[in-house]
């Protein structure tokens, strides 16, 4: 994964770009578009905006991604995972509050990526990324009840799971069988296509069968045109989103979250397409394409851009060559708007609940959650904790708690991992025998025996806080009448501040008892720490534990 601050699309043309590549990119991005174009307008309705706000997003975020992003496969756009935040934020602060807040989170991951804090988003752990993106999964199924089958709430639809499935239960009287058959009909056509003509584009299918089939039928359901008056056709001219500081101030922790959420995803997506194509991606210049990306959507009135791991995906299968790819999937979909627009009117609202429902489904990792629950009772505790904390407390919040979690769960085996043993002491002795001849004479030959003045320890790991107790406890064992004490240290490759303080009450109790302290095989930068301590003047450094032993027998 490297880190350099240059587009991938600059990197393709220095290649060499010809039309046998922009045939491929284009069938790649048709393909991405057919996919995105219902799934953009489902996640925007889930989001509480209106359905144009998610194409504006996948048009405008989706081209800036590709054009001036890190990945050659990576295809931005409206996510699921960012329902719940979106949501909410609508919720406390309005289609303008969450203008400003995702134009903040662009400022934000536009400097994290320009000052190359990309590489560190990879320190989250496996697990986390496993939890939270079940716990997405939940809520956004959740979220889509009330469409699949077609209840009506009194008020608006509460955020907190709790109380959202409280009020969807009150609601149940308006069940309504029409919707939920469309729901019910989308699913099948998806799973049926998925299984017998998989590289067929399911997801439009299924929603132009439900919308066609609601139409002829004259099927009692809501749609886009019922609810929302259709879609524009075209772009809207970019304004900036309002500012004050009052607001500012109010939409800044969702604009971390955004910023946050946005950075784990597409570069989570990213390293998905490197592990499908062999390439590496520039994580910090993904970073900041997925910043003006989302200030770019925020200026024509959309919603948060990052990178999607399902278009992503897709436009991998289908032949992509390079960014290309995900700049034509953008001018697809432009071109759906400016000719298809009105015809967005008639699909119903049950059909697209029925696509995020297939979609939430589907971002369950169930073979990871078994392998993780099998592999370890401890990283089994990190996903459910994250998984827990997402779908009943906050989406942050899980993953922070679910990283610190994880750092602590990683600090407890590697401190167990750390190994200190005592090692024998051989001493060449000269043993006077017989030689066996006629004449009577004698010799002398070398015989090993234990130096009882001599005691040699060998660690064996990262020596680190982690497993200072552990190793400490040892070397207080350590007899004070030894002569010599040898502690041999070349197996271990990190020594930290927490262990060369160990090391500093080892030799301060050894010098009191009058032990002489030799440390073997020490890096350079290791030798430097524990020389800082003050321990130069105590300890005999030696570049081998050999060495030490035969300064000790020459003494």
């Amino acid at each position: 994964m490297t880190d350099t601050l240059m587009p991938k699309l600059a990197s393709v043309f220095a290649e060499g770009y010809g039309a046998a590549r922009l045939r491929a990119d284009a069938l790649s991005g048709l393909t991405v578009a057919i996919v995105a174009l219902p799934l953009s307008m489902a996640i925007a309705i889930a989001s509480g905006v209106t359905p144009d706000r998610g194409l504006y997003t996948a048009i405008v975020g989706g081209f800036l991604v590709s054009a001036l992003g890190g990945s050659r496969f990576q295809v931005g756009g409206p996510a699921g995972a960012f329902i719940v935040l979106v949501s909410a934020t609508v919720a406390r602060h309005g289609v303008e509050g969450l203008l400003l807040a995702t134009f903040l989170s662009g400022l934000m991951l536009a400097l994290a990526g320009y000052f190359r804090l990309g590489k560190y988003i990879k320190f989250i752990p496996y697990p986390v990324t496993v939890g939270f993106t079940a716990g997405i999964a939940v809520i956004i199924f959740a979220s889509q009840i009330g469409e699949l089958f077609g209840l009506k709430l009194a008020g608006r639809e509460p955020g907190p799971i709790l109380e959202k499935l409280t009020a969807l239960w009150a609601a149940r009287p308006t069940f309504n069988p029409a919707a939920c058959g469309v729901a019910g009909l989308t699913i099948a056509v998806i799973l049926l296509l998925r299984r017998f003509r998989p590289h067929w584009p399911n997801l439009l299918i299924a929603v132009v069968t439900a919308s066609v089939a609601t139409a002829l039928l004259a099927v009692p359901a809501e749609t886009i045109g019922t609810r929302f008056g259709g879609i524009p056709r075209g772009l809207p001219i970019p304004a900036l989103p309002s500012f004050s500081p009052d607001l500012v101030i109010a939409v800044l922790p969702d604009a971390i979250s955004f910023a946050l959420l946005g950075a784990i995803e597409s570069l989570l997506s990213a390293v998905v397409a490197d592990g499908m194509t062999g390439r590496r991606h520039r994580s910090s210049m993904e970073l900041i394409a997925q910043g003006f990306a989302n200030v770019g959507s925020a200026l024509f009135g959309g919603i948060c851009v990052t990178g999607t791991i399902a278009r992503t995906a897709t436009n991998v299968r289908s032949g992509a060559t390079s960014p290309v790819s995900g700049m034509l999937h953008a001018l697809f979909l432009l071109l759906f708007m400016l000719v298809a627009a009105p015809l967005a009117s008639y699909i119903p609202l049950a059909a697209l609940a029925g696509v995020l429902a297939v979609v939430a489904f589907n971002m369950v990792e169930r073979p990871a959650i078994a392998a993780l629950i099998r592999s370890s009772r401890g990283d089994a505790a990190v996903v459910a904790v994250t998984f827990l904390l997402v779908v009943f407390r906050d989406l942050t919040e899980g993953i922070v708690v679910g990283f610190l979690l994880g750092a602590v769960l990683f600090i407890d085996r590697m401190g167990k991992a750390v190994d200190i043993r005592e090692e024998s002491v051989p001493r060449l002795v000269r043993a006077v025998e017989n030689a066996g001849k006629d004449d009577g004479s004698i010799s002398e030959r070398p015989v090993v025996a234990d130096d009882p003045d001599t005691v040699v320890y060998r660690i064996s790991g990262v020596f680190f806080f982690g497993a200072a107790a552990s190793v400490g406890s040892v070397l207080d064992r350590i007899a004070d009448q030894r002569r010599n004490f040898v502690l041999d240290c070349t197996d271990v490759p990190l020594i930290d501040s927490t262990a060369a303080s160990v090391i500093e009450g080892l030799v301060r109790k050894a010098t009191r008892s009058g032990v002489q302290i030799y440390i073997a095989g020490l890096k350079p930068d290791m030798r430097r720490l524990l020389e800082a301590h003050g321990l130069h003047d105590h300890v005999i450094f030696t570049n081998a534990a050999s060495d030490a032993l035969e300064r000790i027998g020459a003494a």
